[in-house]
């Protein structure tokens, strides 16, 4: 259990303006950043019958300008002073939109969120409404129908509440409701809960109060208050009868989901069954995993989850059949290990396993200062649910209180069988239940909506106030006497500590014949030691409320954890017995290869999977180490012996390929004292392999993975890139963040913005040792494949043949360089940054200066590297589809030969 002192005080301060607006203050000086969270209390819960998914439309519709901020005016003006965060979500009961950016932009951030509180009405029109229904719509195809299991989950909802319930819908609503929207109701809708009576700010960070309550009143204050809030007048009915439905979807294995309507959030039995679900399904010491992944082997994964809700929260288990398991089987199985509970109850171990879980995790979250669980967000959440920012210790209570027989009888009172919905997500065919595209309002903005009231002064867009010293850290760097590289850099601000012990042995050393094998032997590091086995190490990892993960990517292998201070050294010792004492056993091994291999069935589900398998493949070939996925092919996975284990992991797993880099509340002395006790003794001689040649450079061609009846276009399209040592991989980054790596960047704006055919489309350079693949990716409405295949190719031959302005470069250039600290701003951020440095061979100082040196790129340099390393001769074009819809238009643009595939990858005949 968490010591009080162990608690952090969250100075903050609480006060409301006069037209009804929370403002929550809370200084914090660590890095020269700020978190602007604001919750605006509204969601489906206040949704009218016949417009689901108006919420989260209205969110929407919150980027699109407001009277001082032009269309897209919000992420253009943020991402150029370096906002390292930019969001807004939508749940059932709240809609938030938070930044964190550079502290001396404060300003900027009230400016544009007050703007678009006060002055969004005159704005809105017909072309902004339809252009965000395809958007929306475009999310919806690509989160629940594209998803694997996204309409079963969603048939989980309309089971538990009654069509009248506000949580009756999925939070994204149907494409029927989404096009019923006209632009009375979105005036409606704003007119009642975007006002300021109705919203709460959170400001966190290095801010003076003083300055921020000046500013606060100066932007917000002169907003009036909105009309009266309608109370909600909603009960939840209870489930008097158990409700059993079968949903057919694309995808290989049944899954089983069963629901049970529990307490609303922040109830003391919320909190129970909050541990519940950690003590039932929440990791590999969970009871579910033990007995239907572990032991019988029924099941591929089984997790339970708590969804705190204000009308009534979901306690939701879900598992996956293994091949040839029935779902039926699954579900007896499920109910043998809850009645198991519901008659002996937890042990006291369980107990304290999940209680530490849950405080470590809540502890860990306010690391960040914005975003989901940071200090702003926490502290909006207490005063949006409870009135009550300070709720944190209370809310820590919960589980304290919480005892062996509490939980027993919490159980036994909600997980009743006569209360529950049981859906089998099956095989089969998908249905979707699309709706046309509806004509243009003809409605006009109405007068009154732009003379709400004039503050011409609101035309300037504020400058930055006086900035906060940007000295970006230098970790210390020492070595031990076998070889170990050793970073650290001190972060005292919260009693956590994270660690990333990396290994230059990835997947790059795969041999051509065994791909996979990097990332079976990493997976397998934690299945069993010469003095754990592996559900002792996942019992021990829980017990101290730790993070300890083992993986794999191209360039690198990691043993990594987070924990408390307190719990730092044995947490060590966990890793290094881990790493350093792996004994692979025959068990274990076959175990996780079955794991493995259903995984790669799994894979012909999930559309972005087969992307990326299919684009790796075309672009570096069967015989190259990049052309293949972290986990392999079915055949590799077959033929991969434990003595390849054995061996991959003796040749790899050297000290001086290595290094141990550390981030949090940790001296260098105590950091020394605990690395020499549990890895001084580490031994093994020989370097880093060197990266793999890359020889591959393929002609431009078209392939279509077929997958009939998508809901959209899966697109990855691209050419072999660089590797990271590159010289020019600043004017490199720098390009890419002007082309697609921005959401104000060329290839997203012109997709989504200006012809609504995708919820996003971005580039990216993956850099790694060797020369990674360019890449741009997207999901686009199927009947629009060809036209966005078009309009990238336009866009990269555009950014080849002609300067970007003035304008495009200066974003591009402080979207990285204003960004950079929060690179910093929690441990594992921290970590992995600097982690960096050790892979890529790079100086310790080398953040410090990469500001400077991003100044110095010109758009001549953008387009000197454009022309030099974008070939859109030399492009890939994979689309996962359905083949009898994209095949025809995408031949017509005669981009070069097109193959289609099956989902394993195998030809298919042009007739079929």
């Amino acid at each position: 259990m968490l010591a009080d002192q162990l608690v952090p005080d969250l100075k903050f301060e609480k006060y409301k303006l006069a037209n009804g607006l929370d403002v929550i203050l809370l200084e914090d000086h660590r890095l020269p950043l700020v978190a602007v969270n604001i919750w605006y209390h509204v969601g489906p819960a206040n949704e009218r019958p016949g417009l689901t998914g108006f919420a989260h439309l209205f969110e929407h519709m919150m980027f699109e300008g407001s009277k001082h901020i032009a269309k897209e005016g919000h992420f253009r003006h943020l991402e150029a002073v370096g906002a390292s965060e930019i969001n807004g979500t939508t749940d059932f009961d709240r809609t938030n939109y938070f930044e964190t950016l550079p502290s001396n932009q404060l300003e900027l951030a009230l400016w544009l969120e007050s703007d678009r509180m006060g002055f969004l009405l005159g704005t809105l029109d017909a072309e902004k409404l339809m252009n965000q229904r395809d958007v929306v719509r475009n999310e919806r195809r690509q989160s629940v129908e594209g998803q694997p299991y996204g309409l079963v989950q969603e048939e989980l909802f309309h089971q538990l509440f009654p069509k009248e319930h506000p949580y009756h819908a999925s939070v994204i609503g149907s494409h029927a409701d989404i096009e019923a929207a006209r632009l009375e109701d979105v005036r409606e809708f704003f007119r009642l809960y975007y006002s300021p009576n109705n919203a709460s700010l959170a400001i966190v960070g290095d801010i003076d109060a003083d300055n921020a309550k000046r500013l606060v009143g100066k932007y917000f204050g002169p907003i009036p208050a909105g009309p009266p809030l309608p109370k909600l007048a909603v009960k939840t009915p209870p489930i008097e009868a158990e409700k059993r439905v079968i949903v057919a979807d694309q995808v290989e294995l049944p899954r089983v989901y069963l629901a049970w309507l529990t307490s609303p959030i922040y109830t003391q039995q919320d909190a129970e069954c909050d541990m519940l679900a950690k003590i039932l399904g929440g990791g590999k010491s969970s009871r579910l995993y033990k007995t239907l992944v572990y032991e019988r082997r029924i099941a591929q994964d089984a997790v339970a989850q708590q969804y705190s809700l204000s009308l009534g929260s979901i306690f939701t288990i879900e598992a996956t059949a293994k091949p040839g398991v029935k779902p039926e089987d699954l579900e007896t199985a499920i109910d043998e290990v809850l009645d198991d509970f519901c008659h002996d109850g937890p042990s006291e171990a369980e107990v304290e396993r999940a209680r530490n879980t849950i405080e470590n995790a809540i502890i860990r979250g306010l690391e960040n200062l914005g975003g989901f669980g940071g200090v702003a967000d926490r502290l909006n959440q207490y005063n949006h649910f409870l009135g009550d920012p300070g709720y944190l210790a209370h809310d820590l209570n919960r589980y304290r209180k919480a005892t062996a027989a509490s939980l027993q009888s919490c159980a036994r009172a909600s997980l009743a069988r006569n209360a529950r919905v049981v859906i089998y997500g099956v095989p089969g065919e998908k249905v979707i239940h699309e709706a046309p595209r509806s004509a243009a309002d003809v409605e006009r903005v109405h007068p009154a909506d732009t003379e709400i009231f004039d503050e011409g002064w609101r035309i300037r867009v504020p400058g930055p106030g006086r900035p906060s010293p940007l000295k970006l850290p230098i970790p210390k760097r020492f070595q031990l006497p076998n070889g170990l590289a050793v970073y650290l850099l001190e972060q005292h601000g919260l009693p956590v500590v994270s660690a990333n012990l990396v290994v230059l042995s990835g997947s790059d050393r795969n041999p051509p014949h065994l791909p996979g094998l990097a990332s079976f032997t990493a997976e397998m590091l934690d299945e069993g030691t010469k003095s754990r086995s592996a559900l002792t190490i996942a019992g021990d990892a829980d017990q101290l409320g730790a993070l300890l993960s083992t993986g794999s990517t191209m360039d690198l292998s990691v043993v990594a954890f987070r924990s408390l201070k307190k719990n730092t050294d044995a947490a060590f010792g966990l890793a290094a017995d881990v790493l350093l004492e792996p004994t692979f056993p025959d068990s274990e091994v076959e175990r996780l290869r079955h794991d493995r291999l259903t995984q790669i069935l799994q894979q012909r589900d999930n559309p972005n999977t087969l992307a990326a398998k299919c684009f790796s493949s075309t672009l570096y070939g069967w015989n190259h180490p990049y052309g293949y996925t972290e986990l392999g092919t079915e055949t590799s996975n077959k033929a991969i012996t434990r003595g390849d284990l054995v061996g991959f992991w003796q040749n790899g797993y050297l000290p001086a390929a290595a290094a141990l880099v550390v981030a949090g509340d940790l001296t260098e002395d105590e950091l020394l004292t605990l690395v020499e006790r549990h890895l001084g003794t580490w031994s093994g001689a020989g370097d880093a392999a060197a990266p793999p040649p890359v020889e591959s450079r393929p002609t431009r061609q078209i392939v279509i993975v077929d997958k009939p009846a998508s809901p959209q276009t899966v697109l990855r399209i691209g050419q072999i890139g660089v590797a990271r040592a590159n010289p020019d991989y600043v004017p490199l980054t720098v390009m890419n963040a002007a082309l697609g790596g921005l959401f104000s960047s060329r290839i997203n704006l012109n997709l989504r913005e200006k012809h609504g055919y995708t919820y996003g489309a971005s580039s990216t350079f993956v850099y790694r040792r060797g020369p990674g693949p360019f890449l741009i990716g997207t999901s686009v409405r199927t009947d629009a494949t060809a036209e966005a295949v078009q309009e990238i190719l336009f866009e990269t031959e555009r950014m080849r043949t002609s300067d970007v302005t003035p304008g495009e470069l200066t974003v591009a250039k402080d979207s990285i360089s204003r960004s950079l600290p929060g690179l910093f701003e929690t441990t594992p951020q921290t970590a992995s940054t600097i982690g960096q440095l050790f892979v890529h061979n790079l100086p310790t100082n080398y953040y410090r200066s990469l500001p400077s040196e991003i100044d110095t790129v010109s758009a001549g340099d953008l387009r000197r590297v454009a022309e030099k390393y974008l070939q859109p001769e030399q492009m890939i074009i994979v689309a996962v589809g359905d083949k009898s819809k994209i095949r025809e238009p995408l031949e017509r643009l005669e981009f070069g030969p097109v193959q289609c595939l099956d989902v394993d990858g195998n030809p298919m005949d042009s007739d079929e």
